[in-house]
């Protein structure tokens, strides 16, 4: 009963080609990000998570639901 539900399903065999390609396009993208990406900076970025003085920047999107709406 199943199979003939989606044997009727005009372009059903696209899907799995479409749902391949972005699958390996995604980490395609992935893998060459990491070879192209700054080692210093993210050299950088990993020891300043570590460091104790580091300022702490928190960004809140203008009327958060935590009491401070934006008027004008």
């Amino acid at each position: 009963m199943y199979k003939n539900i989606l044997a009727n399903i005009p372009g059903i065999e696209f899907y799995p080609i479409v749902a391949l390609i972005l699958f390996f396009g995604f980490f395609s993208a992935l893998i060459y990000w990491f070879i192209v990406v700054d080692k210093q900076k993210m050299t950088t970025l990993s020891a300043s998570i570590l460091e104790e003085d580091a300022p702490v920047v928190h960004s809140q999107p203008r009327g958060s639901m935590q009491g401070d709406y934006y008027h004008e």
